[in-house]
């Protein structure tokens, strides 16, 4: 007789998929910027790392926004990416962008560590999430 993983571990407790995370705001789903950029699987952003790379108020003026701010985490995370294959390279791609902190008053860009990893989706496809590579 074979046994399912249920009648060994019993029914789940609880369930959070990639879907709930975006519908929550834990993760920022990017993709249609990400296949601009020549990304072809499913993207998103960690919403800490949304915060300290792509988040701008706007109380500190147009000089920047958050659409050139993600373009720009995007790209350098795709040179990651292209590198990583390149390398041969698995596991979180780690990368740095310089952005202008999300404070008043901020103007000097400043670096920050992210990472882009690949995954499993809800469903078992491949998707990217970027995270902060200093919760690593």
């Amino acid at each position: 007789m074979t046994e399912s993983l249920t009648d060994i571990f019993g029914s789940t407790i609880n369930e959070y998929s990639r879907a709930d995370a975006i519908a929550d705001g834990t993760l920022h789903d990017v993709t249609a910027i990400a296949r601009e950029q020549g990304i072809l699987f499913p993207v998103a952003v960690a919403a800490h790392a949304w915060a300290d790379a792509v988040a701008w108020g706007d109380n500190h003026g147009a000089m920047q926004d958050e659409t050139g701010r993600l373009w720009d985490v995007l790209s350098i995370a795709a040179y990651a990416l292209r590198k990583a294959r390149r390398l041969g390279l698995t596991g979180l791609q780690p990368f740095t962008v310089y952005v202008v902190p999300n404070s008043a008053g901020a103007q000097e860009p400043e670096p920050v560590a992210l990472g882009i990893e690949v995954g499993p989706g809800d469903l078992g496809e491949p998707v990217l999430t970027i995270t902060s590579a200093a919760d690593r």
